[in-house]
């Protein structure tokens, strides 16, 4: 008999974990609605050719990748046993699980464009998976709540990602937070300026690993990649940017030779003038060129969240991608989005105790069970206090008030409605407050009114 466990990088929640990812959830679909943003889901897994190529060379190690069903291996010869595992693979597997939500999105707007009013706002709710090695704060198997705009190439999208993170962050109890912005042609900017013309992708790939690793740690990939020490050199003024002030004045002058570059500048500062004609009063953001973020398919914009004096990754990010749906080929289709991690957000509320009392429990008052008569009556109360709204239960069994009381402490029920042969006879039922202790005799519709309004 085999011993159960979890597969690593993956987790179990419980009933009171689940209370609280859904008041995360549910708070981050509501400002999603009030956005205008519609619902989407696609399914847990893609064809390989929808994946690959979409996320960079590391991202395509991540990718799970599922066997053929059947025999898989029956057609394989030995010389391809003998060829390595990426030609195998792709002999063995032709599916793979989600790595993200906005390649699937980018093929369900490709199939179905048609029929899509542009711009298209969806937002989308789903687990993704990435096999990458587990520790704090990243999983295997992990929610992302994601909004994208496409079809459009305003940067009001890029300004109203802002806001919308000014609107769930705080809705959520996480204030001290700071968006990190950057734009993907400041960097290809920056690779035409020190000589790199072309290599802006394994650029960005190692500077995003500048918080992670350190400068010297990425020079160190940076050489192993190929750039020449002369281009790390010009690279070196780029390291010691300051955000602050005018953050891009100093940039102006570093990039003033290359044309994309400055416009990748351009582009933000409309950023930042939308931002404050949308009326956001101090908006926690910082311009940081050192901002990557290692996916391919991002070309303007880019965003990423840090919850500030917490140790643990970034909580969400995005950018803005010109031509993600040309992989599929229908290019010309521009698109913008953000996306929450709610595994992240969770340790972070988590840890700093933000989540609210409410969200500890599932039932609000609970009816005793004394007796068959008790019991009777109660199921004719149980119905009133469910129509409004009230979550509630009853206990199954006739047994001692002491285990009945113990079950509805350990659930975390606040309110138990104790009924006996006294409160049948009169009409009042006993109200006991599982946290005070405090009893009060009232009527069905008077515990109603008490408990609607009753904040615990």
């Amino acid at each position: 008999m085999s011993k159960p466990s979890l597969a690593r990088g993956t987790r179990d929640f419980g009933p009171e974990q689940m209370a609280k990812r859904t008041f995360i959830f549910d708070t981050i679909r509501r400002s999603f609605q009030r956005y205008g943003f519609l619902p989407l889901e696609t399914p847990s897994f893609e064809n390989l050719s929808v994946l690959m190529g979409k996320y960079g060379e590391e991202g395509d190690q991540l990718l799970f990748k599922l066997l053929n069903s059947g025999d898989f291996s029956g057609k394989l010869t030995e010389d391809d046993w003998k060829e390595g595992y990426k030609p195998l693979t792709s002999k063995i597997s032709e599916k793979g699980l989600r790595y993200d939500l906005t390649v699937p999105f980018a093929r369900y707007v490709v199939m179905n464009r048609g029929t899509l009013v542009m711009p298209f706002k969806r937002y989308q709710i789903q687990p993704v998976w990435r096999a990458d090695r587990p520790q704090k704060g990243r999983y295997r198997e992990f929610y992302q709540c994601d909004a994208d705009v496409v079809g459009t190439d305003s940067l009001l999208c890029e300004a109203e990602i802002v806001t919308l993170l000014h609107d769930i962050l705080p809705a959520l109890g996480i204030t001290d937070f700071t968006v990190k912005i950057n734009n993907r042609k400041i960097l290809t900017g920056i690779a035409d300026v020190i000589g790199a013309q072309g290599m802006e992708g394994p650029l960005c790939v190692a500077i995003d690993k500048l918080d992670k690793i350190g400068k010297d740690k990425v020079v160190e990939e940076l050489l192993e990649r190929g750039f020449s020490s002369d281009s790390i050199t010009l690279l070196d003024p780029i390291f010691t940017l300051s955000g602050e002030g005018d953050p891009f004045a100093e940039l102006k002058s570093l990039l003033s030779g290359s044309e994309i570059g400055l416009k990748g500048i351009e582009e933000l500062e409309e950023v930042w003038v939308l931002v404050k004609t949308l009326g956001l009063e101090n908006p926690k953001i910082q311009f940081d060129v050192t901002l990557a973020r290692g996916l391919s398919y991002y070309t303007g914009a880019i965003f990423e969240v840090k919850a500030n004096n917490v140790q643990i990754g970034s909580i969400s990010g995005g950018g803005r991608y010109d031509n993600l749906t040309g992989t599929f080929g229908v290019p010309g289709i521009s698109g913008v989005g953000i996306s929450l991690g709610v595994d992240r957000i969770y340790d972070v509320m988590e840890e700093l105790g933000l989540f609210p009392e409410s969200q500890k429990t599932s039932t609000k008052v609970m009816i005793s069970n004394f007796d068959n008569d008790a019991f009777k009556y109660g199921l004719s109360i149980l119905p009133k206090l469910r129509n409004a709204e009230i979550n509630a239960e009853i206990y199954p069994d006739s047994v001692k008030l002491k285990k009945q009381l113990d079950y509805a402490d350990r659930k975390n029920i606040p309110f138990v409605i104790l009924i006996g042969s006294d409160e049948m006879q009169s009409g009042l039922l006993t109200l006991k407050n599982m946290k005070t202790g405090e009893q009060h005799k009232l009527s069905a519709d008077d515990i109603i009114t008490h408990l609607t309004s009753a904040a615990l």
